[in-house]
């Protein structure tokens, strides 16, 4: 059985994301459309461990747009991405956050994710829409 523990710092942030993203890639579903949109995994799971940190840490290490990779994530998916697709997201998030860790940093990573799926789902879809 693991310990859960609170999230403190980068290395939890990490331990997190990696755990995650193990998972994610092995989805039936969720699992093709990240594999072929992510060529080089190191870096991305770099670059989620950072926007991660900056969310539940405050840490500004994050450089990115994640409204527009998004964007550009649904146009090459040819508009295919639903919210079932950010349900199922949200779902394997919250039961890896479950798994590793609790107390307030863990109850934040959750809150952030769900308000920023609908976010991000409503950008994506707004943008298919702009013309």
């Amino acid at each position: 059985m693991i310990t859960k523990t609170e999230i403190k710092n980068r290395k939890d942030v990490n331990l997190l994301v990696i755990t995650f993203y193990g998972k994610i890639r092995q989805h039936p579903i969720l699992g093709p459309i990240f594999n072929s949109i992510i060529p080089d995994w190191e870096s991305h799971l770099e670059l989620l461990t950072d926007f991660w940190e900056s969310q539940l840490l405050l840490q500004r290490k994050y450089v990115g747009n994640p409204i527009v990779a998004h964007q550009e994530v649904d146009a090459k998916m040819n508009q295919s991405i639903t919210p079932e697709h950010f349900g199922l997201w949200l779902n394997e998030w919250y039961a890896t956050i479950d798994e590793l860790f609790e107390g307030d940093i863990a109850h934040i990573a959750k809150n952030r994710a769900q308000k920023m799926s609908t976010m991000l789902y409503m950008h994506m879809y707004q943008h298919r829409h702009k013309d």
